[in-house]
């Protein structure tokens, strides 16, 4: 029997990226999925897939960053399900633009997102979870909630957030039921940068130098990721880091906690320049690309 087989799994942002392919890879492991997106309409496309395949799956239109409505979902996994017993808050969004560039408005939209709503499904599905006899709860940070880099204050201060959240939550629940896991995703192949929010007054074009850098040095697909995540996630791993880029930052970080970013800031620019000489065959681009 699949380890998981029949478990009800909660899965937020599942409509793209990571999120889905998560519902990808839980459905492979028997469970049954409660899935929920801003998006109604490609989570739609999702759920009708896994049905197609014999899954038995639940999709709702949820804005994480509502209380109520996570509320909500947690009242309707449990009528329709009738238990919970893994919660994955995977819901995320991006924002470019310095401190100065990005208004509160910004701020408060990626916060409300990336951080209360990791916290909304938290508080209204622990005592669920705590009903079974093994429970899990992952929740999906960043290498941005290890290191900072420059553009990205918002960003890394939510997923700053949910580590320390997190971290502060698996120490209270130790010894109980529920285990709980960090996720720290290295560059993944997915839509996040493309369709980050530019800041208020945000220079024009940073977004797509953003997105462009963002594309050459993501290297691990979402089908990877969720694998590593569900793997991580059945062996106990309470920190789980995806990707090599993954792991040399978290060294970088430990190593060097104040300057990190004087090594890892020109290795990044040094790669970038290489992927887009290796993408147009054009060895002069690794010189000129920031010139």
């Amino acid at each position: 029997m699949r380890e998981l087989e029949q478990n009800v799994a909660v899965v937020t942002g599942a409509a793209t990226g990571i999120g889905r392919a998560l519902a990808a890879r839980l459905a492979e492991e028997g469970a049954r999925l409660c899935l929920a997106d801003i998006n109604k309409g490609a989570l739609d496309v999702v759920a009708h897939a896994l049905r197609a395949k014999g899954t038995d799956v639940a999709a709702h239109a949820v804005d994480v960053a509502d209380r109520r409505q996570v509320e909500a979902l947690s009242r309707n996994a449990v009528e329709h399900y009738g238990r919970v017993d893994l919660l994955f808050n995977n819901a995320g969004v991006a924002l470019c633009g310095d401190v100065e560039e990005v208004s509160l408005a910004d701020i408060e939209w990626v916060m409300g997102i990336n951080f209360w709503g990791m916290v909304y499904g938290v508080k209204y599905f622990l005592p669920i979870l705590k009903q079974q006899e093994k429970a899990y709860i992952v929740n999906l940070s960043s290498v941005f909630g290890m290191i900072a880099p420059p553009g990205q204050a918002t960003y890394s201060a939510s997923k700053f957030a949910v580590r320390g959240f997190t971290e502060a939550l698996r120490h209270e629940l130790a010894g109980t039921s529920v285990q709980v896991s960090s996720v720290h995703p290295g560059g993944i192949r997915t839509g996040i940068a493309k369709t980050s929010r530019v800041g208020a007054s945000t220079k024009p074009g940073k977004r797509e130098e953003f997105a462009a850098k963002f594309e050459f040095l993501a290297r691990t697909t979402p089908e990877r990721a969720a694998d590593r995540i569900v793997s991580g996630m059945l062996q106990g791993e309470t920190r789980i880091l995806i990707g090599r880029d993954a792991a040399q930052i978290n060294l970088f970080q430990r190593l060097f906690p104040e300057h990190y970013w004087r090594i890892i800031g020109p290795l990044v620019d040094l790669r970038t320049r290489r992927a887009v000489a290796d993408a147009t065959n054009n060895p002069e681009a690794e010189d000129s690309i920031d010139k």
